[in-house]
C-alpha cells in the first residue's frame, strides 16, 4: 500500500479502511460460503459472507443524487434562480445526474410534492446508512453534508457537531464494522474539528443488539426500579430484539416515547446501584437507541444491503421473511429495498446498490409491481457483470417515497469496459443504454421488467400481438430426486432397454435439434419413486414440443423434443395447443430467430430462462408461417448431430465419405490409433475402416 495513500489532502482513507475491512472478512467469508448448499447463515455468518465493499466512486454517485438531490431540489423550490445543473457544479459534485426535461403534468406533480422542501433546514435532515459495514458510505455523506453547511454559512467547528449528533446515523450487524464506522466518523469529524475528540460525544452509530442469550427474569432487578409503563416497553424491545443479529435493519419497531425511557434510565442514582443493575441498565441503553434508529423516518436513506438468497437463510430468519416481507422474501438485498424504502418520509430518498435481479426475475415481480405502484424511480445506474469488482450484475437504484405519474426517470448502463481504469471517465456514458422514460412503460411488458431501453415500438408489440400463452401450453417437469441413480448417458445403458428413456436435460448451445445424450429410468417402479417424492408433474408428453436449457451463458437455443419423451427441470417443455406439427415449427423458428433473442434480452437478461419468460412473449401468431423453413433446420441440425459419436444414430463420420477405400487403412491409423482412447477392434469396425 503506498505511502501516499494515508495523505489526508488527497483523500481516500476511508476506502482504505473499507478495503482493509474487506481484507479481514476474506478467511471467515471463504469458511461461510465453502459451505454445503444446505448450510444455513446464522449471526455473524451472515457478515462475513455477504460483506462486499462499495467502490469509492459508486458511493459519490449515491450519495449526491440523493442526499445531494434532495438539498437541490429544496434550493430549486426555495429560489429557482439556477438549474439543477448549475447548482452541482457549485458543489463540484461529479456525478449528479440533473432530472431530464418533463411534461407539463410532472411539472405540476413535482412542483406540488416539493412546496414542503421550501422551509426544509440543514440541521433537520436524517440520513441513515442501515448495513454500514467499515462507515464508507457515512464518511462521504459527513463530506456533502459538510459542503451544504458551509454553503448556508456555518463553521466547520459548529457543522462537525451538528452532523454527528443530528444529522447521520448507521447501524450494522457485525460489531467490528460498527468499531470501524465509528472510527471512521470520528476521524472525519476531526478532520474538521480538530478538538472534537476531546468532548464527549456519543453519535448515532450503532450494532444492533440481540437478547437471545438474555433471561427477561434476570431484568426484574431492573425493573423493580422503573415504571409500569416503562417496564412495559422493555419487554416489548427485548422480545423484538431476539434475533437482532440474525435479522438486523430489518427489524421493523413501533414508534415510542424513548426519550422518556432513556431519561428514566438516567434518573437512576448510578452511585447506589449494584453491580447486577449497571450491565443490565446499559444493555437496556444499547437496545433502546438502536430501536430509536429503527423507528425514526428519514429524508435519505442509502446503503449496500447483504445479499443473501432465501435457500441460505435460517429456519427463523425464513419465517421472518415471509410473515413480514411477502413480497421480497427471495433475497436479503430486495427486503432492505422494500423495509427501508417505507422508511422514509414522503419525498425523501431512499438509494441502494443491490443486484440486478430485481429488476427482472419473476420472483421479485411482487416487489417490483410495488415500487412501480408507490414509489417513482428517480435514477437507474445499471451495472454490468465485474463492474463492482463481483461477478455478477448489480444496480443502483434511488427510489423516491411519492408516486409522480407522469415523471421521466433517468437511466442508463455501466459497462465492464467503462472500468478498466478504475472509474468512469464521465457519467452517464453516451449510448450506453442511456434513456430519461416513464416507469408506467415498465407496466405495459408481462412482469413489469425494469426494461428502460426499449423503443415505444417494441412497446407496442405487447399490446398488438398474442402472447405465446395464448397458443401453446406448458407440459409439466420430471423430478427424480435421485439423478444420480436415475439419469445416465445413453451410452451407459447396455442393449436396448425399454425401461430409458431420452431425456431433454441440458447441454450445449444448439437449436432446432440434438442434445440428446441423457436417458431416464421410466420403469414402473422408478416412476413410483419420483410420484411419492412429488417429482411427477405432466412429465411425458404425447406431443412434439420446443425445449431449451433452463440455465445458459449465452442465448438460449430452442430445439425440437420428440413426441412421448419424458420432460426435465433442466430443460422446460412447451407444446401447442392445437397439437399442429405446423405451429409447433412456426414457434420453434420465432424463438431461434434474433427479434426474438432481443425481446428475451429485455424481459429477463439473466441466466435463467424461465417458462414463464416464454410464455409472456408477444408471438406475431398469424404472421409468422415458417413452418416448412423450419423442417429443413431441424433436417440440418439433426444431420450435424448424428455426425459426431454423441448421437445415437451416428454410423461414421463424414470425412470418411470422402475418402477412397485404399486410403481407409492409413487415415484410421494416423488419426485414430494416435488417440490412446481408441485402440480396440470394435472402434476399428464401428468407424467403417476396411
Amino acid at each position: 500500500m503506498d505511502e501516499a495513500d494515508f495523505d489526508v489532502t488527497r483523500g481516500g482513507q476511508v476506502e482504505i479502511i473499507g478495503w482493509l475491512y474487506q481484507y479481514y472478512n476474506t478467511e471467515p467469508k471463504e469458511v461461510a460460503i465453502s459451505q454445503p448448499k444446505s448450510h444455513k447463515f446464522r449471526n455473524n455468518e451472515i457478515a462475513s459472507a455477504t460483506q462486499i465493499f462499495t467502490p469509492d466512486w459508486i458511493v459519490k454517485y449515491m450519495v449526491q443524487n440523493s442526499l445531494g438531490k434532495l438539498w437541490i431540489r429544496h434550493i430549486v423550490a426555495k429560489n429557482g434562480s439556477l438549474s439543477e445543473k448549475q447548482l452541482a457544479e457549485q458543489f463540484q459534485w461529479q456525478y449528479y445526474m440533473e432530472d431530464g426535461p418533463q411534461p407539463k403534468e410532472a411539472i405540476v406533480e413535482i412542483t406540488s410534492t416539493e412546496n414542503s422542501l421550501e422551509d426544509l433546514n440543514i440541521q433537520d435532515i436524517k440520513f441513515i446508512d442501515p448495513a454500514m459495514g467499515s462507515g464508507h458510505i457515512l464518511v462521504y455523506a459527513f463530506d456533502v453534508l459538510m459542503d451544504i453547511y458551509i454553503s448556508e454559512g456555518f463553521s466547520k467547528r459548529e457543522a462537525t457537531e451538528l452532523i454527528i449528533t443530528n444529522n447521520l446515523s448507521g447501524l450494522d450487524i457485525d460489531m467490528r464494522a460498527f468499531q470501524l464506522s465509528y472510527f471512521s466518523v470520528m476521524m472525519k469529524a476531526r478532520q474538521y474539528n480538530r478538538r472534537i475528540l476531546s468532548v464527549n460525544h456519543s453519535i448515532n452509530v450503532f450494532s444492533i443488539p440481540d437478547t437471545s442469550d438474555l433471561a427477561i427474569e434476570s431484568f426484574n432487578v431492573l425493573f423493580e426500579q422503573l415504571t409500569e409503563k416503562t417496564v412495559a416497553i422493555l419487554k416489548e424491545l427485548l422480545a423484538i430484539f431476539v434475533h437482532g443479529s440474525e435479522f438486523g435493519s430489518l427489524l421493523k419497531v413501533g414508534q415510542y416515547n424513548f426519550e422518556m425511557i432513556l431519561s428514566e434510565l438516567d434518573g437512576l442514582n448510578e452511585h447506589q446501584l449494584s453491580f447486577e443493575l449497571i450491565p443490565l441498565i446499559e444493555k437496556s441503553k444499547e437496545i433502546i437507541k438502536a430501536a430509536k434508529l429503527l423507528a425514526q423516518p428519514y429524508h435519505v436513506v442509502i446503503t449496500n444491503p447483504p445479499y443473501m438468497g432465501s435457500s441460505r437463510m435460517s429456519p427463523a430468519l425464513a419465517k421472518f421473511a415471509k410473515e413480514v416481507y411477502p413480497n421480497s422474501k427471495s433475497d436479503l438485498f430486495s427486503m432492505f429495498m422494500e423495509r427501508w424504502g417505507s422508511a422514509t418520509l414522503s419525498g425523501g430518498y431512499s438509494c441502494m446498490v443491490t443486484m440486478q435481479s430485481w429488476m427482472f426475475l419473476s420472483s421479485f415481480e411482487k416487489m417490483r409491481k410495488n415500487i412501480l405502484t408507490k414509489y417513482t424511480i428517480s435514477n437507474l445506474m445499471h451495472m454490468e457483470n465485474n463492474v463492482m469488482g463481483i461477478a455478477f450484475g448489480t444496480a443502483v437504484t434511488i427510489l423516491r417515497n411519492t408516486l409522480l405519474p407522469d415523471f421521466s426517470g433517468t437511466y442508463h448502463q455501466i459497462k465492464t469496459t467503462d472500468v478498466t481504469k478504475g472509474i468512469p471517465a464521465v457519467v452517464p456514458i453516451t449510448g450506453n443504454r442511456f434513456n430519461r422514460t416513464n416507469q408506467a412503460n415498465f407496466k405495459k411488458i408481462p412482469g413489469s421488467p425494469i426494461a428502460y431501453w426499449v423503443s415505444n415500438q417494441f412497446l407496442v408489440s405487447f399490446k398488438n400481438f398474442d402472447f405465446v400463452s395464448k397458443h401453446f401450453e406448458s407440459t409439466g417437469r420430471l423430478k427424480t430426486h435421485n439423478n444420480a441413480k436415475y439419469i445416465r448417458y445413453w451410452w451407459e445403458i447396455l442393449g436396448n432397454n425399454q425401461h430409458w428413456l431420452f431425456l431433454h436435460n441440458g447441454g450445449e448451445y444448439r437449436k432446432y435439434f440434438g442434445n440428446e445424450i441423457y436417458v431416464v429410468n421410466y420403469s414402473k417402479s422408478a416412476i413410483d419413486f419420483y410420484s411419492i417424492h412429488g417429482g411427477m408433474v405432466g412429465s411425458n408428453s404425447a406431443y412434439s414440443g420446443i425445449t431449451w436449457n433452463l440455465i445458459t451463458s449465452a442465448n438460449p437455443g430452442f430445439r425440437l423434443k420428440e413426441e412421448k419423451l419424458p420432460n426435465s427441470s433442466g430443460a422446460p417443455t412447451i407444446i401447442p395447443i392445437s397439437h399442429d406439427k405446423n405451429d409447433l415449427f412456426s414457434l420453434l423458428g420465432f424463438l431461434n430467430s434474433k427479434v426474438c433473442i432481443k425481446i428475451l434480452n429485455v424481459v429477463n437478461p439473466t441466466l435463467n430462462t424461465n417458462i414463464s419468460n416464454i410464455m409472456n412473449l408477444p408471438y406475431p401468431y398469424k404472421m409468422t408461417k415458417t413452418s416448412d423453413i423450419v423442417r429443413h433446420c431441424i433436417f440440418s441440425s439433426k444431420s450435424d448431430w448424428d455426425s459426431f459419436e454423441l448421437s445415437k444414430s451416428f454410423y461414421a463420420h463424414p470425412l470418411l465419405s470422402h475418402i477412397a477405400d485404399d486410403n481407409l487403412s492409413i487415415w484410421y491409423y494416423s488419426v485414430v490409433l494416435t488417440n490412446r482412447g481408441a485402440k480396440n477392434v470394435p472402434i476399428f469396425r464401428l468407424w467403417g475402416v476396411k
